[in-house]
């Protein structure tokens, strides 16, 4: 068989098994046991990059760094790198069901709760990538977040981890308004260099303050990162992402970028040197990426942790750009 049927015949197998699982979940919610890879409640966080949680599964030879433990209850966004021995996983989809753990101890678990497919997400310059998907969490508690996908040879690869969701996030949640913060901008400073550690600025995401962007009714985009030090495998190009898209909707949107920290120009790769950024302290980012929408009435309308792709981004703008002039 040719390369290109051997990718085709697995995604349409990816595709049946997505949709077997969205089958299996239309029903009532049973009481079920754990993936028989696991021995009571799953993977527990091993360590982490950058703040990014890491889960290991020996007995599936698999690793998932969660790009995403900033969540509460609601329809929420979840984003997370897939490794195996030799490499990340790149598939075009994988199957993501969830399950709710009303009894931690003994290791009962509830579900699935729901069953979807996470897309991958190929970074920019093909350097890194995520997969995302958006589930429903109806309630404040453990959840499990249960990966699987084909392996060659026809075995699956079933990896289940647990993460404790409290009922509302830390940073500045869809629908609450958005901190007006005064970050630094160009007019403040004596060179660029004191507001990013990126090597080649693009001026126009600094020249604006968010409070002032609120008060004038214009819409944002707010992106945390720094660029010099963004080397966890959940963080990508998101302010190179904002630049492009700023050639397009610059002229009705605001685009901001605020580092991570405060002198960059200070740390020349010494992180040690480094202070955290006041803003980004008033926006509560433990993370070392995020994004933000905010529409016209100064209201959060899209939140990303970790890296967002171009179009998750632009489609968001849309929305708020289709939402009409504040009132």
């Amino acid at each position: 068989m040719s390369g290109r049927r051997k990718f085709l015949a697995l995604v349409a197998a990816l595709g049946m098994t997505a949709a077997a699982l969205a089958v299996a979940c239309s029903g009532p919610i049973g009481e079920t046991e754990p993936s028989a890879t696991i021995a009571g409640v799953p993977s527990q966080a091993t360590a982490s990059f950058g703040q990014y949680p890491e889960f290991k599964d020996e007995a599936a030879g698999l690793t998932v760094i969660f790009g995403t433990p900033d969540i509460g209850v609601g329809r929420r966004r979840v984003a997370y790198v897939i490794t195996e021995p030799d490499g990340v996983v790149r598939l075009p989809i994988t199957a993501l069901s969830t399950y709710f753990y009303p009894d931690r101890e003994r290791g009962r678990r509830l579900g699935p709760v729901e069953s979807v497919t996470a897309r991958f997400h190929e970074f920019p310059l093909g350097t890194r990538g995520s997969y995302d998907a958006t589930v429903n969490i109806d309630r404040a508690g453990l959840w499990g977040f249960e990966i699987s996908f084909p392996r060659s040879g026809g075995a699956r690869a079933v990896m289940e981890f647990t993460v404790d969701v409290p009922a509302t996030p830390k940073a500045p949640d869809i629908g609450e308004a958005a901190p007006r913060s005064k970050n630094r901008t160009i007019a403040s400073v004596s060179s660029i260099n004191e507001l990013t550690t990126a090597s080649m600025p693009d001026r126009a995401l600094y020249r604006a303050t968010i409070a002032e962007t609120i008060t004038a009714g214009r819409p944002a985009v707010i992106v945390f990162t720094s660029p010099a030090f963004c080397t966890t495998p959940l963080c990508g190009p998101q302010v190179d992402v904002a630049s492009r898209l700023r050639e397009t909707y610059g002229d009705r949107v605001e685009f901001i970028h605020v580092d991570l920290y405060e002198n960059p120009h200070e740390i020349q790769g010494d992180l040690s040197r480094a202070r955290r950024s006041g803003v980004v302290e008033q926006w509560a980012l433990e993370t070392d990426e995020w994004t933000f929408v905010v529409d016209r009435q100064g209201t959060i309308a899209a939140r990303f942790e970790s890296f967002a792709p171009e179009e998750v981004v632009e489609e968001a703008v849309r929305s708020v750009l289709a939402s009409g002039p504040a009132s």
